[in-house]
């Protein structure tokens, strides 16, 4: 017999609300010409496009667009609380949300979000090739010897799992799960929005 431990879980759902997605995909556009500090920041960092993430802390509140958002969220978070076995005697809280603006070629590398429970992204507008978001195995440093993976076998068995971005799809994860934005062939500009959930 053989049983599967400590299980990763990954989210996903549609935000089929295509007028909201254009409604976001505009304030998307403007902050990235109007928001100066992240345009700066991102410039500094060597974002291949912009982000929000170190410039605006208030975009629910900013934009009737982020704050008609924030309800699905907070539906969605729930699910996957539940659907990850959290003790929910408190309910998930949206603590941050940030936009990118990804050019063409662009990439993000690996990463986690500290200080956070659940975190995620909603994409907004994908190019076709624009770039995968992939996640790692948590794992992969204490696997000293193990050997590398069939290229057939299970996806959860995979060091590496790849989720191709399309407009409106919703990915939650746990905070501490690594995960990294692959460098992009397509043209154009892909828009998304990051969140944590604290």
């Amino acid at each position: 017999m053989v049983r599967s431990l400590f299980v990763t879980q990954l989210y996903e759902a549609e935000i089929p609300d295509q007028g909201l997605l254009e409604q976001l995909a505009r304030s998307i556009r403007t902050l990235a010409r109007d928001d100066r500090a992240g345009s700066r920041w991102s410039k500094e960092h060597r974002y291949s496009g912009y982000t929000s993430y170190a410039s605006l802390n208030d975009l629910p509140r900013r934009d009737p667009a982020f704050g008609d958002l924030t309800k699905p969220l907070n539906r969605h978070a729930i699910e996957f609380a539940r659907a990850a076995g959290f003790d929910l005697a408190h309910k998930p809280r949206l603590d941050s949300l940030w936009v990118n603006l990804l050019k063409s070629g662009g990439h993000h590398s690996g990463h986690i979000h500290p200080h956070s429970r659940i975190s995620g992204t909603l994409y907004v507008e994908v190019p076709p090739a624009s770039g995968a978001i992939r996640f790692e195995d948590p794992r992969l440093p204490l696997m000293m010897a193990a050997p590398p993976r069939a290229a057939d076998a299970p996806q959860e068995l995979q060091p590496f799992v790849a989720v191709e971005p399309r407009p409106g799809l919703l990915l939650m994860w746990e905070s501490w799960l690594r995960h990294e934005v692959l460098p992009g062939a397509g043209k154009g500009e892909r828009l998304s929005i990051s969140f944590n959930f604290a």
